[in-house]
Order: structure tokens, then C-alpha cells, then sequence
């Protein structure tokens, strides 16, 4: 499946804004929005006066970088908001929320969603008790996500835990510290999603 391969910082810069796509390394001065706030490229530095479809595209474009999601999966995600009852851009959030790979990342089992995407293609966690590879797994209220037994004593599960551990997890899920496991109590409320995206403005762009 296609996928972005170029330096991941560029498209924080793009955004203007940290996507933390980097994990501790956005924590850090050597973070690109914080060397060099502002686009990438020629033209990077100039100022230009964004039109209305211009700001509605920017603020897809940075839905989709901060949980690591093609065009095409995510208007299939907007097409399944639109059909569930309530605001369609809140159930736009909650669903790509429910990704098994940002679960992963939000009970603090990855230090961000890439190397939380990463992880779970590798095959080392399990979804109720069964092996996974696929990150775009959506998860329900009740399933519970675990590092496979083999992998919990790697070194590189230990590095995970001892940066990402300490996160404050969402009051959606429930982490067990001790089994490196959690489970989803239920799907966010919207004020439970600390992402800067305004929803709205995506709704507006696919509702044209």
C-alpha cells in the first residue's frame, strides 16, 4: 500500500504545527517547527492570504497527517461519520480515534502513532486474545489490546515504557501497567480528543 516516505518533520512544518510524528524527539529542540517555523520548500517563508477552501483543505490535510491516513481511507471514514447518528465530524474523530494503532499510542505503548502503526504490522499485539497485523483495525467498548508475552521482555519494549509510560491515558481506555494491556471502556467524547483539528471545516470541504 502506498505510504509517505519522505522526513516526516516536513509535514509538521507544512502544517505549522507539531504532529508529534517523531515521538521524544518533538519534546526536544532539535524539533523542525521549532528550528524552522515555517513551510518547507522555495517558497516557505512567503506570506500568502489562504482563500476558504484553502484553510478547509489545510485543516484535512493535518486530520490525516496526525493519525498517518491516505485520501482514500480517510473519506471512507467520513462516508461511515456521515451515516451514524449525531455530528458527522465528531463521529469523523471517534472513529479514526478507535484505529487500533492510536489506541496503541494512547496507552502509552508507542512514544507516537507511527512507530505505534509500525508495531502492530510487526504482529506484536494481540486484540482480544488474537494476533493482529493490521493497524487500521477499528476497536469497540470491551476489546482489549496486549503485548504479545514474547515481545513484553524485549529491549524495545522496555524503551517504550519507560518514555511513553508515564503519558496521562484518555479516560476512554483503561491501561494495565502490569500486563502492558488495556482495554477500550468506550468511544471518546469530544472534549476527550486533545488534538487541535477542527472538524467542521473538514465537513464543509466534503460536503461541497
Amino acid at each position: 500500500m502506498a505510504r509517505y516516505t519522505d522526513a516526516s518533520c516536513r509535514l509538521c512544518r507544512r502544517e505549522g504545527e507539531k504532529l508529534f510524528l517523531k515521538g521524544e524527539r518533538c519534546y526536544t529542540n532539535k524539533c523542525a517547527v521549532s528550528k524552522r517555523a515555517y513551510a518547507p520548500g522555495q517558497h516557505g517563508q512567503q506570506k500568502k492570504k489562504m482563500s476558504e477552501y484553502g484553510i478547509q483543505l489545510r485543516e484535512k490535510q493535518k486530520a490525516r497527517r496526525f493519525y498517518g491516513i491516505l485520501e482514500s481511507q480517510f473519506r471512507g471514514y467520513f462516508g461511515m461519520a456521515v451515516k451514524q447518528k449525531g455530528i458527522t465530524g465528531e463521529n469523523l474523530l471517534k472513529i479514526l480515534e478507535s484505529r487500533l494503532d492510536n489506541v496503541v499510542y494512547r496507552l502509552g505503548l508507542a512514544t507516537s502513532r507511527p512507530e505505534a502503526r509500525q508495531l502492530v504490522t510487526h504482529a506484536h499485539f494481540t486484540v482480544n486474545g488474537k494476533k493482529v497485523n493490521i493497524p487500521s483495525i477499528l476497536l469497540e467498548p470491551g476489546d482489549i489490546v496486549a503485548i504479545k508475552d514474547k515481545f513484553k521482555s524485549s529491549e524495545k519494549v522496555k524503551s517504550i515504557v519507560e518514555i511513553a509510560g508515564g503519558k496521562v491515558v484518555p479516560k476512554w481506555l483503561e491501561f494495565d501497567a502490569e500486563n502492558l494491556s488495556g482495554k477500550v471502556v468506550s468511544l471518546p467524547a469530544r472534549e476527550e480528543i486533545d488534538l487541535p483539528i477542527r472538524e467542521h471545516l473538514i465537513v464543509e470541504l466534503y460536503s461541497k
